[in-house]
C-alpha cells in the first residue's frame, strides 16, 4: 500500500466515533493490590478541550495496554476537574492521597494546581506526573524528588518556534500575554531568544485571565506596531480566539505572520483550516508522525468522537506508560511505599514507547525529548479531514530544553 492511501486510510479511521471507554481499567482485586492513579485535570474552564476528558482517556489507554501484558498489577484510573482553582486542586489531592489510596497524580494543566499537587506529594511520598505543566521551573526552584515534568515546557516551545522564525528573517515580534506566570514565563523566553538572535521586540500587550474574549484592543496594538510576528503567549479558546479575531481585522492576509506557543491539532480545527493556515508552533507530539502515532490515534479517536490526540494526551499516555513500566520493574509493594523511589526508577530506565522519540528523564524530573516546529498547512496541502501540520523543522532535546545549570534545581546542588 502506497504512503497515500496508508494515510487516507489512517485518516478515514479516525473519523469513526467509538463505542465507550477501554474496559478493564477500574480492576479492583483485594487480594492483589494494584497501583491507583489520578488524573487530576480541567474539564470546564480554558484548557478543558485540550485536555480534560481527552486527558481522561488516554491514561486509561496506557493503564489498559500494561495492564494487557501484565494482568497481575491491576491498575485503577480516576478523575477529576479542578476548574483551575488551586485550592481545589489542594483538596483534591489531600483526599486522593489521604483517603482513597492514589498513588499517582497526573495531567495538572495550570502551574499554580501543579505546585499544590506537588508539594503534597512530596510530603506525603507519592508521585506527580506533570503532563500538562508547562513552567520551565518546575524542574528548577520548585524541582522535588517525587515528579517529573513529561511532555514539554514552554522553554522548550517558545525558544524553539522563536528561534526558527528569526532564522527565517522575521525579526519585529510583538506579544499578546495572559497574565498569569506561565503566560510571562512563555512571552520572556520567546522575547529573549529573538533579542539574542538579532530580532527586536516592538511591543508587547497583557491581558487578564480568565475571563478575557474580546482581544480587539491587543490585536490592533500589535498591528500598529508594525511587527512581522505577532506571537500569542496563551493556550486554548483564548488562542483560538486571538486567531479568530487576528483573522476578521485582516492580520494574517496582510503578510503577519501569527505565533503560538502552545497550539495544537485541536485549537487548529476549533478555529477552521481557512483561519488557521500560515500558523507557526512547536510541537513534542503530532499524531500523523509515523504508523505507531496513527495508530494511537485511531485507538484514541473511537473514544473521543473522532478526534485525534494532541500532545497533552499523548503525554499522559507516555508518562504513565512509563511510570507503570518502573512500578513492574521494583515491585507493586515498592512502588506503592515510596513516590520516591518510583521517579528514582523512572529516571534510571530510559524512556522509550511508541509515541515519543526515545528520551531520557533528567536528575532534575525533566524529560528530555526532540521538540518540531510546524506549520499549520493550506487546505489544498491537507491529506484528510485533521492533516493539519506540516513539519519545517526538528530541534534535539538538549537544545530545545534549559540546561540543568540553568535551571538549578536547589535538590541537585553540592
Amino acid at each position: 500500500m502506497g504512503k497515500k492511501m496508508k494515510r487516507r486510510t489512517l485518516l478515514k479511521g479516525i473519523a469513526v466515533t467509538g463505542l465507550g471507554l477501554m474496559a478493564g481499567t477500574r480492576i479492583a482485586q483485594a487480594q492483589n493490590p494494584g497501583i491507583k492513579i489520578g488524573v487530576l485535570t480541567d474539564m470546564s474552564s480554558a484548557y478543558s478541550d485540550v485536555t480534560g476528558e481527552s486527558d481522561v482517556v488516554a491514561a486509561k489507554m496506557a493503564a489498559a495496554d500494561f495492564m494487557r501484558e501484565n494482568p497481575s498489577i491491576p491498575v485503577e484510573v480516576v478523575s477529576a476537574d479542578f476548574q483551575l482553582k488551586a485550592d481545589i486542586a489542594s483538596n483534591v489531592a489531600r483526599q486522593w492521597y489521604d483517603l482513597e489510596g492514589v498513588d499517582a497524580i497526573a495531567s495538572l494543566p495550570f502551574s499554580s494546581a501543579a505546585l499544590a499537587a506537588s508539594e503534597l506529594a512530596k510530603a506525603k511520598d507519592k508521585v506527580v506526573l506533570m503532563t500538562s505543566t508547562g513552567l520551565p521551573d518546575m524542574t528548577g526552584k520548585h524541582c522535588t524528588m517525587n515528579q517529573v515534568q513529561w511532555t514539554m515546557d514552554t522553554f522548550a516551545l517558545s525558544t524553539s518556534m522563536a528561534s526558527y522564525l528569526v532564522e527565517q528573517g522575521k525579526k519585529s515580534w510583538f506579544f499578546i500575554v495572559p497574565d498569569y506566570s506561565v503566560g510571562h514565563s512563555m512571552a520572556n523566553d520567546a522575547a529573549k531568544t529573538v533579542e539574542k538572535l538579532g530580532g527586536k521586540v516592538v511591543g508587547s500587550a497583557v491581558y487578564a485571565f480568565p475571563g478575557t474574549s474580546d482581544f480587539s484592543s491587543y490585536l490592533l496594538q500589535a498591528q500598529n506596531s508594525g511587527a512581522e510576528v505577532i506571537c500569542l503567549a496563551n493556550a486554548g479558546s483564548d488562542t483560538i480566539n486571538c486567531v479568530k479575531q487576528a483573522f476578521e481585522f485582516g492580520l494574517p492576509q496582510s503578510g503577519i505572520t501569527l505565533a503560538t506557543i502552545v497550539f495544537n491539532d485541536y485549537v487548529a480545527h476549533a478555529i477552521g483550516v481557512d483561519q488557521a493556515q500560515g500558523i507557526v508552533a512547536a510541537l513534542p507530539f503530532y499524531w500523523d508522525t509515523n504508523d505507531d502515532t496513527r495508530a494511537f490515534a485511531i485507538e484514541f479517536s473511537k473514544q473521543r468522537g473522532g478526534m485525534p490526540p494532541n500532545f497533552f494526551n499523548a503525554g499522559i499516555y507516555s508518562a504513565v506508560t512509563h511510570y507503570l513500566k518502573a512500578v513492574k520493574e521494583m515491585g507493586v509493594e515498592k512502588a506503592k511505599a515510596s513516590g520516591k523511589a518510583a521517579i528514582a526508577q523512572m529516571k534510571a530506565m530510559p524512556v522509550q514507547d511508541k509515541l515519543f522519540q526515545p528520551g531520557k528523564i533528567r536528575e532534575d524530573g525533566k524529560h528530555i525529548h526532540p521538540i518540531t516546529v510546524y506549520r499549520v498547512k493550506s487546505k489544498d496541502k491537507m491529506a484528510g479531514e485533521r492533516d493539519y501540520f506540516e513539519p519545517l523543522h526538528t530541534v534535539p532535546g538538549e537544545q530545545a530544553f534549559m540546561s540543568l545549570e540553568d535551571l538549578a534545581c536547589p535538590l541537585l546542588k553540592s
